[in-house]
């Protein structure tokens, strides 16, 4: 660990501060003796003090790494940061700096259950430890029990699976993966419930909402900020990305501008409560009203292989549906849905007398044609 320190330090460059603005990311969790996390932070600009409170908690420790200092920590400089109970490695105290990686969406969902039925407390908890570790492991509980974990190839399960009996003494079983798929909406759609005037209409809150496509996700509003209590504001704005991560056909909705249209509450009767329950109901009409289209992961690839069996190579890739790019009579690359990649790669060495080399990795997705939207089990 401290080499590895002193190499973020001495060889990541920090970007000039335009501002005093605090910018900086988590780059490691480890825990205390008292099973508390520490969170190691790389500073880029501001200055971060000891009770200072963040997104992620309160800062009720700090050691400057490499200097003894324990009161301040400033730009340029690694932390040791206790207090941060809800820090997660690739965490940010604000945008990521120019040029931060980013990571394509996982394209694979599995569901991972203990072999022994007594140790599916552990397994989840270590999951969740692991995933507070390594941005690239996404977990959440099941309500039928088990926990899914989004992936990004088969060879992440057999790394998780070896992390967990070594580390954790669990052993796992993880089902076969299936494709994460997406839904973005296709049209404008609009609803609303008013207090008083829809009979359907339990409770005390008034709550408009027009859906349309966008890019990535964004929230606004048509009605004045202060039209609503805060509380009542929030409510709704956190409502919104919780209930999008089901769409018509259960898959998480991407690419949507959701816009607050009308808004209204009693005083002093209505509540924040109100209004997290009125807006799914809004949303999921206006929704439905837009319309989704369903979405599945792709995978970039490129195939070397002796040129006598490019024909033969060719012929499948295309027979599975994938979308051939440059070729040679040497190289094929193209795209291919996830769901087939396995099967593309299985069937590589009898086409190729074991001779065919075969690399590839997420890249972005496309429309479902051919067959009905897959509609995602309820629970996964």
């Amino acid at each position: 660990m401290a080499e590895l320190l002193e190499g973020v330090r001495d060889l990541l460059p920090v970007p000039t501060p335009q501002d005093d603005d605090l910018r900086g990311t988590i780059f490691a969790i480890e825990r205390d003796r008292s099973g508390h996390k520490v969170a190691y932070l790389r500073l880029f600009s501001g200055e971060l003090h000891v009770r200072q409170k963040l997104d992620s908690g309160q800062v009720t420790r700090l050691e400057v790494v490499g200097s003894g200092s324990e009161d301040r920590l400033t730009a340029g400089d690694i932390g040791r940061l206790s207090g941060l109970s809800g820090a997660r490695v690739g965490d940010r105290l604000s945008p990521a700096p120019e040029g931060a990686p980013a990571f394509a969406r996982p394209s694979m969902e599995t569901v991972v259950t203990p072999a022994d039925p007594a140790d599916a407390a552990r397994l989840h908890a270590a999951l969740l430890l692991l995933a507070e570790q390594d941005p690239l492991i996404q977990t959440r509980g099941l309500p039928e029990g088990g926990t899914s974990v989004l992936l990004y190839g088969e060879v992440q399960k057999e790394v998780l699976a070896e992390r967990l009996r070594d580390e954790f003494g669990v052993e796992a079983v993880f089902a076969d993966s299936t494709p994460l798929y997406l839904e973005r909406p296709v049209g404008v759609g609009e609803d609303w419930r008013e207090i008083g005037r829809h009979a359907d209409n339990t409770f005390l809150a008034t709550v408009g909402l027009r859906v349309e496509p966008g890019t990535g996700y964004s929230f606004r509003r048509e009605v004045e900020l202060g039209s609503l209590l805060h509380s009542f504001n929030q409510a709704i704005e956190d409502t919104v990305p919780l209930t999008l991560t089901e769409g018509l056909y259960g898959w998480p909705v991407v690419d949507c501008a959701v816009t607050l249209t009308r808004s209204g509450f009693v005083a002093p009767l209505s509540t924040a409560g109100d209004f997290r329950n009125q807006t799914p109901v809004v949303l999921r009409s206006a929704l439905a009203r837009a319309g989704t289209r369903v979405y599945e992961p792709c995978h970039a690839f490129e195939v070397e292989l002796p040129s006598d069996a490019f024909g033969p190579v060719t012929a499948k890739l295309t027979g599975l549906g994938a979308e051939l790019g440059d070729t040679s009579p040497t190289l094929v690359t193209g795209s291919l849905p996830a769901r087939l990649v396995n099967q593309a790669k299985r069937q590589l060495p009898g086409l190729t007398r074991g001779e065919g080399v075969w690399w590839s990795t997420p890249s972005g997705d496309r429309p479902v044609t051919g067959r009905a939207f897959p509609v995602r089990r309820p629970g996964r």
